[in-house]
């Protein structure tokens, strides 16, 4: 960042000798009084007077006296600077978010996850949930986004070329519009649902809702079941305007102001987790591994 040389200036210019300067640096008299030469000789100026009685500072040399100890410590603390925003930036996760990928368990175990990851900042990255973006992102963790919170399976894992950590089996909710029959229960029957549109995923989307719909479709054939996409804001907008009932989860309760998400009385579960490169950086293993210990996976 700066000429090393004009360390030795300083150091001649304080201890009023070369060979006092030499001693200091634990080289040679010849060594410092090559390099002021040298220095010298690049700059274009005489820095020291030479007499028999020892050397003084020309005048150039006592205005560059003036300005190099402070050339020295700008430049020390330009490099701090930059390394603390390196630091920074290798200290950082990078979280996407939509309304259909929810940040809110990172706020319920952030103060746990500090605790044991001071160091760690997190930057809220936000981005329009559509099948492109969902699958760019999945696909190069680490480029703009280091993680999601999503639902997952093995295959979904496998078919996206991403990682998992799961924290939870989350229950399968119903969705109602707050004018529908239903909404004023507290606890759907499967039974409550005979005679209504159900709205789920497409098949493979995940094997845990393919089972959940095998089993309505076999034991329960009353219910009218409309398959759909993707979850998206239109798709909680579809089932308000229609009047009919979507597969949810609890997390989405936000989503809609005019839908309710509620509780069945059934035993259908999927894994809910924090979606992450297979090769993940050491920053995002040690937020994992803070994620494990906070909840004791």
């Amino acid at each position: 960042m700066y000429n090393p040389q004009l360390e030795t200036f300083l150091r001649v210019a304080d201890a009023g000798s070369f060979s006092k300067a030499a001693e200091e640096a634990f080289i040679t008299p010849t060594a410092v009084i090559k390099q002021i030469n040298i220095l010298e000789s690049d700059l274009g100026l005489q820095l020291f007077l030479r007499t028999h009685r020892g050397i003084a500072l020309t005048e150039s040399g006592k205005s560059l006296y003036k300005d190099a100890k402070y050339l020295i410590q700008y430049s020390n603390d330009s490099v701090a600077r930059a390394r603390n925003v390196m630091q920074e930036k290798n200290n950082l996760i990078r979280i996407g978010t939509s309304p259909m990928t929810p940040g809110q368990f990172l706020v319920d175990l952030w103060p746990r996850i500090f605790e044991l990851c001071p160091e760690i900042k997190f930057k809220l990255v936000t981005y329009e949930n559509t099948p492109e973006n969902a699958n760019e992102i999945l696909r190069n963790f680490g480029k703009h986004i280091d993680i999601v919170a999503g639902w997952f399976d093995e295959e979904f894992l496998k078919t996206s070329g991403c990682a998992a950590l799961e924290l939870s089996r989350e229950p399968v909710r119903c969705a109602v519009p707050v004018g529908h029959r239903l909404a004023s229960k507290d606890t759907l029957t499967v039974k409550d649902l005979y005679g209504e549109k159900l709205m789920l995923n497409r098949r493979i989307w995940n094997s845990y809702v393919d089972k959940m719909r095998e089993d309505l479709l076999e034991h329960h054939s009353n219910i009218n079941i409309v398959d759909f996409e993707f979850y998206d804001v239109n798709i909680f907008n579809q089932c308000e305007n229609d009047n009919a009932v979507l597969m949810t989860f609890d997390a989405w309760k936000n989503v809609h102001p005019l839908l309710r998400i509620m509780p069945v009385e059934w035993e259908h579960t999927v894994p809910f987790g924090v979606l992450h490169s297979p090769s993940p950086t050491k920053t995002v293993r040690k937020f994992l591994s803070a994620v494990r210990a906070v909840l004791e996976l």
